[in-house]
C-alpha cells in the first residue's frame, strides 16, 4: 500500500506566515485532488516550543539565515514559527483535514531541529513514523508539502533510508530558496537517492 505524506502544510510556511515560502499556498488544492487516490494519508506539523534554540531570536546578534552550532550540528537559524498552539503552527485551513488518518509532530526538542518527518537532525531519536506506516500495511510513499529544500527533501531521503519506495509529487511542492537554486538541487539530491519525480497527474493517472 501506498500512503500520502503531507510534509508541513502549514499556516506559517504560507504567504504571510512568519516562515513563508513563495507560492507555498499553491500546494494545497494538489494535496486535496490527491487524498481520494491513497487509503492512507499521514501529515506532519513543525511543533516547536516557543524557546526553540533553532529561532534567531534565541541568539544575542543572530539573524534568521545565519549559522550557528546547535547540539553538535551546524543549523539555520529561522524566524520564530509553527510554535506550539499557535495560529502559525495550524495547518493550512483550505487543507482537507478530514482527510487525514494520524498527524506526526516534529521539532518538540529544544536543542534540535527536525526537517525530516523520521527523525531529528542527528538521527538520535525517531518520531515513530516509521513504524506508523508500517502498523498500517504501507510499503511505499508519496510526499508533497513544505519546503522542497528542507522538510520534504530530507523526509523523502529517510523515507529511502528506512526502505520505503518513495516518490516526490513535484507540483506539490515549493522550496525555500535561500540560495537561488536550492530547491531544484534538492529534488536532483532526491533523484539520485531513488527517488521517483512524478506530478500529481501522473499520480492520479496510474
Amino acid at each position: 500500500m501506498q500512503a500520502l505524506l503531507l510534509v508541513d502544510i502549514q499556516n506559517d510556511f504560507l504567504p504571510g506566515g512568519a516562515l513563508a515560502v513563495p507560492e507555498g499556498d499553491a500546494i494545497v488544492p494538489v494535496a486535496n485532488r490527491l487524498f481520494p487516490a491513497f487509503d492512507l494519508v499521514v501529515a506532519t506539523q513543525d511543533w516547536h516550543p516557543p524557546d526553540h534554540l533553532s529561532f534567531a531570536s534565541r541568539h544575542f546578534g543572530k539573524s534568521a539565515g545565519d549559522t550557528v552550532e546547535l547540539d553538535g550540528l551546524p543549523q539555520i537559524l529561522w524566524p520564530d514559527h509553527c510554535v506550539q498552539h499557535t495560529p502559525g503552527a495550524e495547518f493550512a485551513a483550505a487543507l482537507n483535514r478530514d482527510g487525514i488518518v494520524h498527524v506526526v509532530r516534529k521539532g518538540t526538542d529544544r536543542r534540535i531541529d527536525s526537517y525530516s518527518g523520521f527523525f531529528d537532525n542527528g538521527r538520535r531519536k525517531s518520531t515513530g513514523l516509521a513504524d506508523l506506516l508500517r502498523r498500517e500495511g504501507a510499503d511505499s510513499v508519496a510526499l508533497l508539502g513544505l519546503a522542497t529544500d528542507y522538510c520534504v527533501k530530507f523526509t523523502a531521503l529517510d523515507a529511502v533510508r528506512e526502505e520505503f519506495e518513495t516518490t516526490l509529487v513535484i507540483d506539490g511542492c515549493r522550496g525555500v530558496n535561500l540560495h537561488a537554486g536550492d530547491a531544484d538541487a534538492a529534488v536532483e539530491d532526491m533523484r539520485s537517492a531513488g527517488v521517483r519525480i512524478v506530478t500529481s497527474d501522473e499520480i492520479l493517472s496510474e
